[in-house]
């Protein structure tokens, strides 16, 4: 019988690509893997690459990888890393006018 395993469709997508697009998405998943929290990865075009490749591809394979990942570019690099949690406000909750009444 079968051995039977769910996954993500993005990692069923993942595992079963092949071809030199696979190979493109494969590189970059491993990116996604070197990013830490507080720091960030710089991306240069090699010959035959545009820096608008690099980002779509970044982007490619951050919804892969199920990363929420900041990305921009500067000229002809890419920089991408983690976002952070959302700040939070200091002091206490707004106090609505409904809550005056």
């Amino acid at each position: 019988m079968p051995k039977v395993e769910t996954m993500s469709i993005d990692e069923a997508k993942v595992k079963s690509a092949t071809g030199k697009r696979a190979q493109i998405l494969q590189e970059y998943l491993g990116y996604m893997e070197q990013l830490e929290q507080g720091k960030a990865c710089k991306l240069t075009p090699g010959e035959g690459e545009s820096a608008g490749m690099i980002r779509s591809r970044v982007g490619a394979a951050a919804r892969a990888s199920g990363k929420d990942v900041v990305i921009k570019r500067a000229g002809d690099e890419v920089y991408f890393w983690l976002k952070g949690k959302p700040r939070q406000r200091r002091g206490g909750s707004r106090k609505t006018s409904a809550s005056h009444a």
